[in-house]
């Protein structure tokens, strides 16, 4: 009877460590997105996420709000190698406690088990146990092994996250004295007109199309960067992503000389983005332009004050709503999901109420010098 309780403690502390070790091979050794149905990475992300900003956005600072929201993403990194390692410890502390008869001195209950296994799986080895076996030596190798390699994947998957992080962020940061903070796809267009940089518009959406694919990729493979949030006040990567998938659509239906060609590449690649990362998270999609024709037409009211020469109000109505309808009801739903700050056409504005964008000023600025 001892024999087979000993036996089944065995079996499930191997079925703890393959349960630890796959979630972590399958959340940083796979470049791309994986089921995560029954893994300890879903149970953690994605309600940890929802608790977390229902208590954000109950705050009544935004500038507080920001920075709880802007703790989470680093922090559950964290809490995901504090419960590898620990699940590691409890997982080689079951097969331990199994074999207790091969430790010296022998083990006489769970916790000292416990404790031998957290000092091989940490490496720590203060030598008050040890194994007097060839298995049980060769398993406390093993746990050495996997926690020492546990804790270098999560290194290397934090390096990982903060590069990608990076290179997400410049292109927002730059869009910021284009488009305004929060970004509005007309003001983007209203500045390059104003500014006379209608010329940079085809590489201004290259940069855009290039950026949306490494997002796309980054984002699916390491699914807990979309939780990490822009450095910088009233921007997000949604928010960025909107204003540009905005101007474009612009350009292709309503305004008449625009860089139409590279437009439509970063609209295909724009939306191909949004529904990929909407299907992944389960994100709400629908077909709705997700703006009332008035606002459309005081956009084009904008547009025309900042030189641009338009098309007609009811064709550019029509091909409009139905473009934007391909990526607005999801993006709007992104935004919701991860807080990201309101802005023109975009998010929930409930919360939030922001000055008008900084760049307004800009022309006058430049101008004057």
């Amino acid at each position: 009877m001892a024999l087979m309780f000993d036996t089944l403690v065995v079996i499930l502390g191997i079925a703890v460590v393959f349960y630890i070790l796959n979630d972590v091979f399958q959340s940083v050794v796979v470049p791309r997105s994986t089921p995560a149905r029954y893994r300890l990475t879903r149970w953690v992300v994605r309600p940890g996420w929802r608790t977390w900003r229902a208590i954000a956005l109950r705050t009544g600072s935004s500038g507080e709000r920001e920075r709880l929201l802007g703790v989470f993403a680093p922090l559950v990194v964290v809490v995901l190698l504090v419960l590898w390692l620990s699940g590691l410890v409890l997982g080689y502390g079951l097969i331990f406690y199994g074999l207790r008869s091969q430790l010296h001195p022998v083990v006489q209950d769970f916790p000292t088990a416990l404790y031998f296994a957290g000092t091989s799986v940490l490496t720590i080895g203060f030598g008050d146990f040890v194994a007097s076996s060839g298995v049980g030596r060769a398993l406390a190798l093993t746990a050495g092994g996997t926690g020492l390699g546990t804790i270098a994947l999560a290194i290397s998957f934090l390096f990982s996250l903060y590069g990608s992080f990076q290179r997400r962020e410049i292109l927002i940061v730059t869009l910021d004295a284009r488009a305004g903070a929060p970004p509005s796809g007309v003001n983007l267009l209203e500045t390059m007109s104003k500014l006379g940089m209608l010329d940079d518009l085809p590489r201004l959406f290259g940069d855009w199309e290039k950026w949306a694919a490494e997002v796309l990729d980054s984002h699916l493979a390491y699914p807990v960067l979309a939780y990490f949030r822009s450095s910088h006040d009233n921007e997000s990567w949604v928010s960025a992503l909107g204003a540009v998938l905005d101007a474009t659509t612009l350009v292709l239906t309503t305004v008449v000389d625009g860089p139409h060609g590279q437009a439509k590449m970063m609209f295909a690649m724009g939306t191909h983005l949004v529904e990929d990362l909407a299907r992944f998270f389960r994100i709400e999609r629908d077909h709705d332009p997700g703006v009332e024709r008035y606002e459309f037409d005081q956009a084009r009211e904008a547009l025309a004050a900042a030189g641009w020469s338009l098309l007609g109000p009811e064709e550019s109505w029509v091909a409009f709503s139905r473009l934007r309808a391909q990526y607005a009801v999801a993006l709007n739903n992104m935004a919701k999901w991860w807080a990201a700050p309101p802005t023109q056409w975009i998010g929930d504005r409930s919360f939030v109420r922001f000055t008008a964008p900084r760049h307004e000023e800009l022309p006058a600025r430049v101008a004057s010098r």
